[in-house]
């Protein structure tokens, strides 16, 4: 079959697997879906389909109100994609675009604007300026519908330089207006202010194994930054943030019964969450570090067929359908924590970690930024590590190079081969590290992180 008739037969089967992987618009109605939508299935003729929700809009096609095409977990590919589109996606979602504009993107990139411009166009139908807008407008549909906020902060909390493009934006892509978006929930359903949170469904596709992750989480606390608390299988993860305009405090639910079974069928689901944030401004930021930090957008279904192959894998496959590879929620964060262990993190919150106005339980402090760090501690590896983060020797952003990363890495002081293997597993996301000495074979590529997570985990049990 060809690839556009075998997108058809997902959308025929209502294919949940497929939701964030690409999309479908139906050009009768001029609405656009994601591959599980309920509605009827369309003729094939009248179907045509997109990398991007982006893209989709930009052809004219507007969002199904029933599906919520926005609302799906991204694509697994821009996670695994070491080239310059993956990295520009994965610096698009980080809020990139709308903080620094197309030349901050082409700049981090080391590409020029119009060579950025050219290649996501010609892989995605959508430049960079287009894909910005389409997450804007998913903030936007959040933030009315969860929020009671007045709708002329939505839209400048949304990151739109006007009333009248945010007004504009909402109709182009939702046929609706601000007012009318806030309308199709119940006010009940809408916190009063912001200091109440931000109630959020952190979407994820397939089969996700919460436990091994909260227990990961909870062995890893940092005190003052970092808690977990709660029964098994009904915990909450909760630390603060810091964000490119404020501050944030974010909590996760562990969900019961999330991990599903191994005879489950496409059960996808997700992560409450509720996010406190000092500027509105930061919540794309936000969501997208608890996207990595969480592994929602992992493709399970990927993951487990090729790791299930393998004799030694398959029992222990069966046995956690799902298991995801945690990131990191501030990369040079978990960069100095993968240097000095547990103990000496928090160490370093105790002596550095700015204290927030107003501590929320046992989370009283953010974690040092590098150049406080750099100018206190004396000379050393963990100076070398934090003076590179400090003055930008040292990049860990989501559109990083990551074989740059780990060179640059490797030429620090006492930095060694393992702890760095860790900072690219975790903080940058890869999901293909082996460190040295591990027992992992090539045929387990591209997903050698998921395979020692699950060699690691039945060893704990």
């Amino acid at each position: 079959m060809t690839d556009q008739e075998t997108r058809y037969e997902a959308v025929r089967s209502r294919d949940a697997r497929f939701d964030g992987e690409f999309f479908f618009a139906v050009e009768t109605t001029g609405i656009y879906c994601r591959p599980s939508c309920p509605a009827g299935t369309p003729k094939r003729h009248n179907v045509r389909f997109f990398a991007t929700a982006a893209a989709a809009q930009g052809s004219g096609f507007r969002a199904c109100r029933r599906c919520r095409p926005d609302a799906v977990p991204g694509s697994a590919e821009w996670n695994a994609r070491a080239d310059v589109v993956g990295r520009a996606m994965r610096l698009i979602g980080d809020g990139i675009v709308d903080r620094e504009g197309v030349s901050g993107l082409a700049d981090r990139l080391g590409y020029s604007a119009r060579q950025v411009q050219r290649q996501l166009t010609a892989e995605l139908g959508a430049g960079p300026v287009a894909l910005a807008r389409a997450q804007r407008a998913h903030t936007a549909r959040l933030l009315l519908q969860t929020t009671g906020l007045p709708v002329t902060e939505i839209a400048f909390a949304a990151g739109f330089a006007s009333v009248r493009q945010f007004n504009d934006t909402v109709r182009a892509v939702y046929a609706t207006t601000p007012t009318g978006l806030r309308a199709a929930v119940r006010a009940s359903c809408r916190t009063a202010a912001p200091s109440a949170g931000i109630p959020l469904r952190l979407a994820h596709r397939g089969p996700y194994h919460a436990p091994a992750v909260f227990d990961l989480l909870q062995r890893e606390t940092v005190a003052g930054v970092e808690e977990v608390g709660g029964p098994a299988g009904r915990r909450t993860y909760r630390r603060t943030l810091r964000l490119p305009y404020g501050t944030g405090i974010v909590a996760v639910d562990e969900r019961a019964g999330n991990p599903g079974g191994a005879s489950a069928v496409h059960p996808g689901g997700w992560l409450d969450a509720r996010l406190h944030l000092t500027d509105l401004r930061d919540l794309t930021t936000a969501v997208q570090r608890l996207r990595r930090l969480f592994d929602l957008d992992a493709d399970p279904y990927a993951v487990d067929e090729r790791l299930g192959a393998d004799p030694r894998l398959a029992p222990l496959i069966v046995a956690r359908p799902g298991l995801r590879a945690p990131g990191a929620a501030d990369p040079e964060e978990y960069a100095v924590r993968a240097l000095v262990g547990r103990a000496g993190t928090e160490r370093l919150v105790r002596a550095y970690g700015k204290v927030l106005d107003a501590p929320c339980g046992t989370l009283t402090h953010l974690f040092p930024e590098p150049a406080v760090v750099a100018e206190a501690e004396p000379d050393g590896t963990l100076r070398a590590l934090v003076a590179a983060l400090a003055d930008g020797t040292v990049r860990l952003d989501p559109g990083v190079d990551r074989d740059d990363a780990q060179e640059t890495l490797s030429a620090l002081p006492g930095l060694d081969a393992r702890t760095i293997a860790a900072i690219r597993a975790r903080a940058l996301g890869d999901p293909d590290v082996a460190p040295p000495g591990a027992d992992v074979p090539d045929t387990w590529r591209p997903w050698r992180t998921y395979a020692l997570h699950h060699l690691r985990a039945a060893e704990e049990r």
